[in-house]
Formats: C-alpha cells, structure tokens, sequence
C-alpha cells in the first residue's frame, strides 16, 4: 500500500512488540505524542496493515495447498510424514500485542470520543482479523485482549475455548462496523466501514459453516452465525453503493479486477497495492509463467469440468465431452474460464500466448488471473497490478451461501447473487431462478454427502469467481472437506502421442508429446520441421506410472495427461488436519497449552 509505506519510517520510532506472548515488551517511547493528536493515532494504526499479506504471500498458499491444482511437489501438509508438532509454526502474538496496546492507551478524553473510536474501530478489526486466523489454524487459543507485561501471569493461561474467542471476534468486528467512520478510500487499500462489515460477513460465514459441518455443539449456534453471515452482506448489499464491475463486457471485466494498477472501486473494497516508484512489487507474473521458479500450478481437469456453458447447463452434460480437445472444450463456455487460464486466443503485447506445453504447462491448463500480459514481470518481481483482499462478488457468494444453508434462499436472492455473477460471465441460462437439479458430475466428483442442488451450484460459484484468491483452503476445511486435497492431478485430453497437434486450430503445429526419440522424429517428418521447430514444443511423456515426466494415461481413443499420480499414495488426510499442531516449542514454555487432537504423540502427518 503506498500509504502505509509512507509511514513505515515514522512508525519504527515507536512501535511497540514482542515475538511471543512470554518476551520482555519494548520499553515505551513518545506516548503522549502519539495518543494526543489525530494524526498520532493515525499513524499508529498504520502498523496495524503489516498484518495483511503482500501481493507475493496472497496467493502463496493458492498455488500450493487447493485441490483444483497441481504443482511441482506435494504440500508439506498433505504429503506422508512431512509434517509435525516440530516442524509447525505460526504461533505468534507480536502483532497481537501492538494492537492491544493502542486499544489500551487510546483514551485521551482531550479528543473527541468519536475520533477516538474511530481509531480503536480499526485497531478492533485487525485484533479481530487476527484471532480469525488464529482459530482458522489451531482452534481454541488464549484470548488476550491487554498489553501484557514480562511478569503477567496471564502469559501461562491455558487456551479459552472457540466459543469465548469467536464471540469475542464477533464483538470487535460489531465495534468496528458501527464505529469506523470512513466509507470511502481513494487508494482502495484501507479499512472502511464496508471492510469491517466485509470481514464480519466472512468470519460469520466460516464460522457457522465450521460448526454446521463439523458439529460442533456450542452456546452459539450455527445457525445464528449464518444469520450473521446474511445481516452483514445484506448490509454492504443495501448501503455500500458497491457492485459488480461490467464496464469492459463479458470478455474481460473479470480479470480486469486483477490486472489494473489502481483498484476498480466499484467492486473491491480493499486491495493490496503496490507501487514502481516505492519499489514495492509482488512475483505473480513470474510465478504464473516461469517453469523454474514457484509451484509450477496448473488446474487439473476435473476442476475445469466444473465451468459451465454459455447457456448455464454442464459442460459434463454435453455429449462426447470426454474427449474433447482443449480448442474443442475452451468454446462456448463461461467467459471466466479464458479469463482463469490461457485459452486458444490469448494474446500477451499482441502475441497469441498458447500455455507454455514444453515448459510451464505440464497439464495444459496455465494460470493467467493474476498476471498482467507483459513480459516484463515474467523473471523476476515486478508486477503493480493490485490483488483484492474483499470485494462485493464475495459479499454476493456469503449471503447466497448462508441463506442456502439457513433453506431461505429465494429465486430473488438467486437472482442478485449467483445470477448477477453468471450474468457478468457471459452465462445466459438459469439466472432468475434456483436450481432444481443435481448436476450428478459436481456431485459426484466434488461432494457426493452434499444433496441439494442450491448449495452444489453456490459451492460451484464459488470456485469458479474465487479461484487464486485465497479461499479455498478454508473453504475445504470449513465444509470438512479436505479429502478432496487428495485428489489425483489429470490434465487436458490429447487425441494422439508421437503426432504434431494443433492445439488453437489455427493451422500451426504447437506441440508434439512423443514417447520415443523415433516417435519424435517420425512427427517431426510430418511438418516443415525447420519452419515450426522455434514454435512447436516437444514434450517427453510416458505411460509408466512410476515416470517423473508428464504421464499419459489411455481412455478411449485418446489420452489424458497426468503429473505425479506415482506419488498419490504419499497425499494423506485426517480429521486432525483440520487444525495445525501447537508447535512443540510453545508447550515447553507453557504446559497448560495443550496440543490439538491427533497429534499429541508428535508422530509425524500419517492422515490418521
């Protein structure tokens, strides 16, 4: 953000922390001047935003640990005796401590109270953001809410349950939406009103569908969450003034909310932004591009499958769809599939682009969300373009999504929420009323427990408007899931190995997957070799199950590409997943912390 970064260097003459809840505190320096003015406040809470994630670390987790993906290795978290009590981390209160510190002092009655609960609003909502993710990943935690001191007994508590915490959020996140006063930012990288009531209808969502799902029997219902989940959309819905951006059509307003520099107001609420002339800069072009550096994530089939068609039926319903080519199951589909992934017609500075198939694109399927089309970016981190942290398409899906679950979804409510999205795809089928069908391929491929054709085709939703913006992984954990994360990695359909293809149809061999040298040579006999050589990748492929290179497997007349099934028995899942271990270290410092069930014996991640 650039106006946090303005700050950074006033902030360091004063800011207070420690690395955990047991370290000597930083002695305090200039207070008075700090909490005596407005502009001391504000620079204040501007320390509160190196809570949120870079541009680099907010898609981090989405190129690693989702099951509509595959990368280069196995996630830590999932892969067979990988991870552990010893090797976990992420219990860290520093960030909590500054916040609670602020909240604490702020209350110099020489400032006008509403100035000042402005202020403690902001501080609220990242004291709130914070416990989130602390819940997200261990469950219960101690609930502090003061400063605490090197000899505080309160730094040996043992942890308070996820009810107090979570209503505690909850009563953090109320403070915040009914005291912040700013509705508007010009940079779109500031907490606002509609931010708090942003963060109150995701915390609720999660938190009822958590408790719904895993059954957890608790003084608050899960359905009282949801209602939370509907009242704080409603809310954004009926007085924020956002809504979907469709000024570029069809084509390209999606992932034009990823692409610009400046934030487009009109959807997103808050982004992270960065700037060429602070040198701030995040790595998604390099990330999404090069064959060497990051994950390598390509989506896998089965998720593709899942874009529906034009007209709003299955693409799964389609007959022969097994065995389309990617030009042939790249038509006529939800305009948000060529905005996701390079598709045949993708230009980059006024090039067709195809996925890079000899290197980047080892399934086909080759991210491009949060790329920007030059080349610039593409070895090293340079990318501006502003990545969303909320926006309205969100808000949509958390009513839509807490309505279905409470059964009080109407057609109306449809119609503003995942029609209002399909709409903005290009979709034209199926917008004004409720699914009555269960697409039997969703159903079966993704959640076979789920039975009601709503919930399938908001989950669907979901997936498709959200992917790569770092949802998923708690989306999985908070419908228990996480199985799904085992899902073995298929790519595209080829009609033929050793046989120059023409993926975009445009006359032009793009790709040879061969199986011998001589199955090479022979496809390379078939074409002006030395026209098309700098052009047409060459690809080693393999039926061994046991090969490390890209694997083909047979189905019918034609094949399916593959990477890394000879490691599917390593992807491992358990009910103790659903939560991180305590790391070691920390119940050594405090025996009353215990640890999350299933992994107290500190064996390593066997799934069980």
């Amino acid at each position: 953000m650039k106006t946090k970064n303005i700050f950074m260097c006033l902030l360091s003459l004063f800011i207070l922390g420690s690395c955990d809840l047991n370290e000597e505190p930083i002695t305090e320096v200039g207070k008075d001047a700090i909490f005596s003015s407005e502009k001391g406040l504000q620079t204040y809470v501007y320390s509160f935003y190196n809570m949120l994630p870079t541009g680099t670390e907010l898609h981090y987790l989405e190129s690693t640990l989702v099951d509509y993906g595959a990368t280069n290795s196995i996630n830590n978290y999932v892969n067979l005796n990988a991870y552990s009590e010893t090797t976990g981390s992420g219990w860290s209160w520093s960030a909590l401590r500054n916040v609670n510190y602020f909240i604490a002092n702020c209350t110099n009655e020489n400032m006008e109270e509403k100035v000042r609960n402005n202020y403690i609003g902001i501080a609220r909502f990242f004291r709130a953001y914070f416990y989130f993710d602390m819940v997200k990943t261990f469950g219960d935690v101690p609930w502090i809410d003061k400063p605490l001191d090197s000899d505080d007994e309160a730094l040996y508590n043992p942890r308070d349950s996820r009810e107090l915490v979570m209503e505690n959020v909850y009563a953090d996140l109320q403070f915040a939406c009914n005291n912040i006063t700013v509705t508007s930012d010009a940079t779109t990288s500031m907490v606002t009103k509609w931010v708090a009531y942003a963060l109150a209808a995701r915390v609720s969502l999660f938190e009822g569908t958590y408790r719904k799902y895993h059954q957890l029997s608790l003084a608050t219902s899960a359905d009282t969450w949801l209602k939370r989940a509907v009242d704080n959309s409603a809310y954004i819905m009926n007085n924020s003034g956002k809504k979907l951006y469709t000024a570029a059509g069809v084509a390209t307003s999606y992932r034009a909310l990823f692409t610009t520099d400046n934030p487009l107001s009109d959807e997103i609420l808050m982004a992270v932004c960065s700037s060429a002339e602070l040198s701030v800069y995040h790595d998604a072009n390099w990330k999404w591009t090069s064959p060497t550096y990051g994950t390598r994530m390509n989506l896998i089939r089965p998720f593709i499958n899942t874009y529906l068609q034009v007209d709003g039926t299955p693409y799964t319903s389609k007959a022969g769809w097994e065995s389309e080519d990617f030009y042939q199951e790249c038509q006529n589909r939800d305009y948000r599939l060529s905005q996701t992934i390079r598709t045949p017609g993708y230009k980059r500075e006024g090039n067709l682009a195809l996925p890079e198939f000899g290197g980047y694109a080892r399934l086909g399927y080759q991210p491009i969300k949060l790329c920007v089309d030059g080349t610039n970016g593409d070895t090293k981190a340079l990318n501006t373009n502003a990545l969303s942290l909320f926006r309205y398409a969100e808000i949509l899906l958390n009513y839509a999504e807490a309505k279905a679950e409470l059964n009080t979804l109407t057609d109306e409510d449809w119609a503003k929420t995942v029609g209002a999205l399909r709409k903005r795809a290009g979709i034209t089928g199926g917008l004004a009323t409720k699914p009555a069908v269960v697409d039997q391929y969703l159903q079966a491929t993704y959640f076979p427990s789920v039975p009601d054709p709503v919930i399938l085709e908001i989950r669907r939703e979901r997936a498709v408007e959200l992917i790569l913006e770092g949802f998923r992984f708690d989306d999985l954990r908070r419908w228990k899931c996480g199985g799904l994360l085992k899902m073995s990695w298929a790519g595209m359909y080829i009609p033929s190995v050793n046989t120059a293809l023409d993926m975009d149809r445009n006359g032009t061999p793009d790709v040879i997957y061969y199986t011998t040298t001589a199955g090479l040579e022979a496809a390379k006999a078939t074409i002006d070799w030395n026209k098309y050589k700098a052009t047409c990748a060459t690809v080693l492929v393999s039926s061994d199950p046991a090969s490390s290179n890209i694997q083909i497997v047979k189905s019918g007349s034609g094949y399916y590409l593959t990477w890394n099934t000879q490691n599917d028995n390593k992807k491992v899942w358990g009910e103790k997943q659903y939560l991180y271990p305590i790391p070691s270290l920390v119940m050594v410092k405090n025996p009353k912390i215990e640890q999350n069930p299933g992994w107290e014996d500190g064996a390593a991640n066997d799934g069980n």
